[in-house]
């Protein structure tokens, strides 16, 4: 129950994270075109361009994690072995990407970016336990070595 309320729960705080990026790059975009900003003589068009290219890019990337999160949760079964690189890679760039919001933002934005990470996370970990909560490295003797003998009474 908890892991598919945690994977529901992540698929949509991803969902509006995606929307709101795009929607900045949308007006980071359209600032750029309008006032022609340039950075050391960069086109102003390819810039504004490459702002819209990248916050769709993001959006595109993090819608693809919430519907990864949400089949998860809606099948209640860890997900593929694609999945969760591409959960993990999700959950990276929002460690690297909290660390940047402190220093250049502060801290409401780092603890914004944490509590995405840590619902990634804990998305990943309850699913890689068992339905039980066990994991398969749990406490089971290695088999005997080949040609071993081993004892035979109880």
């Amino acid at each position: 129950m908890l892991r598919r309320l945690v994977a529901a729960v992540a698929a949509i705080v991803l969902v509006a994270e995606a929307a709101v990026l795009v929607l900045v790059h949308l007006v980071l975009g359209r600032t750029t075109a309008n006032q022609s900003m340039s950075i050391a003589g960069s086109d102003p068009d390819v810039m504004s361009k490459a702002t819209y290219g990248l916050g769709a890019g993001m959006g595109v990337f993090l819608l693809l994690c919430a519907v990864l999160a949400a089949v998860a949760a809606v099948r209640d079964r860890a997900p593929g072995r694609l999945a969760r690189i591409v959960l993990f890679t999700a959950a990276a760039a929002h460690g690297l990407l909290g660390i940047l919001a402190l220093a250049l933002v502060g801290w409401a934005a780092f603890v914004t970016m944490m509590l995405i990470l840590c619902l990634l996370v804990l998305t990943l970990m309850l699913y890689a336990a068992g339905p039980e909560g066990r994991t398969d490295t749990e406490d089971t003797p290695p088999p005997p070595p080949f040609g071993e003998l081993r004892p035979t009474n109880p």
